[in-house]
């Protein structure tokens, strides 16, 4: 053999070889994003105390909710962690949470409740904010009409400076509360739930006015956990129904300040966990996929700096 066909047989070699790896990694499937669920709730009715929410008389909720469920609803979806936020006002219930996380590594954050301007809420917070699972404080509009009250606005620094976050609910009455808070404590993370609000459905321009304010604040945060819809009683599939909202949501807080979460259970109320995830999934999957990742668990960290444990662990350095 010539010089000159040896290297020709060896250019046409990695050629080929070079070709059959780019047909492989094309045809081979994207690997699915882990997700942190920054959304679920627990409860156990079944407890000797039993609890506050939801009531006996919910069907569909009035049953254990609890970690083992969780993971069995989520394996499929590699849902590798969840951030707890507590639906009962019951102060031990707090400790409840953290005590179920000591044995359940998904848990990696806990959104507790605790009602800021209250006597005890300093002893409270020191006490439950010790535990790093501790991560924040929900809020619904009923707690932030005290804003503008001397001790109120202290308990919300006091949060802010111990590096927490806090939820806040309560459809579009919140927003402008939300506002005042971002005003009051520029450090405080804040994250409005339950976006986008049903009383948008089909008025994109009620729904960015609605959140223009909102969105200028960079310490605000949204929560991308209550998207799924039925329409005369079925669940709308197509991804083309979501797609308008979800994109003026995108285009109004940018990919760094959206936060995936379900709100299971009561997330069932409307669909199964799979439908819940599909719908965003197939959203985000015609984006980038460092936007996806950011929508799926980066901001997540950014906005409640959960613990690195469990399969989680295996998301940030």
């Amino acid at each position: 053999m010539t010089r000159r066909n040896f290297l020709h047989n060896t250019t046409a070699t990695a050629a080929t070889a070079l070709l059959a790896r780019t047909v492989a990694n094309a045809a081979a499937p994207v690997a699915p994003i882990p997700a942190i669920d920054t959304h679920i709730h627990l409860y156990d009715p079944t407890r000797p105390q039993g609890i506050p929410w939801p009531p006996k008389t919910d069907a569909l909720l009035y049953q254990p909710h609890l970690p083992e469920t969780f993971r069995a609803t989520v394996a499929p979806f590699r849902v590798v962690g969840a951030v707890v936020v507590e639906a009962s006002d019951w102060v031990e219930d707090n400790q409840w949470i953290l005590d179920l996380a000591k044995t359940n590594s998904e848990i990696v954050g806990f959104v507790g409740n605790l009602r800021p301007g209250a006597p005890e809420f300093a002893a409270n917070l020191s006490r439950f904010a010790a535990n790093p699972i501790f991560r924040g404080l929900r809020l619904k509009n009923s707690d932030l009409k005290n804003l503008g009250q001397t001790a109120f606005d202290a308990d919300l620094r006091q949060i802010a400076d111990a590096g927490l976050a806090v939820d806040v609910l309560g459809g579009p009455a919140i927003l402008a509360p939300a506002v005042q808070l971002a005003q009051l404590a520029p450090a405080l993370r804040i994250v409005v739930d339950h976006l986008p609000f049903k009383e948008w459905d089909g008025s994109l321009p009620m729904l960015r006015a609605a959140l223009a304010d909102l969105a200028a604040r960079k310490n605000i945060f949204v929560k991308l956990s209550e998207v799924v819809r039925r329409v005369n009683g079925q669940i709308v599939e197509d991804p083309a129904f979501y797609r308008p909202s979800l994109d003026a949501l995108l285009e109004l807080f940018g990919p760094d300040r959206v936060l995936y979460g379900s709100n299971w259970p009561v997330s069932n109320r409307v669909a199964p966990y799979e439908t819940v995830h599909r719908v965003v999934s197939d959203y985000f999957a015609g984006l980038p996929r460092d936007v996806a990742e950011k929508y799926f668990w980066k901001n997540s960290f950014a906005a409640y700096r959960w613990q690195r444990r469990g399969a989680a662990a295996a998301l940030v350095p």
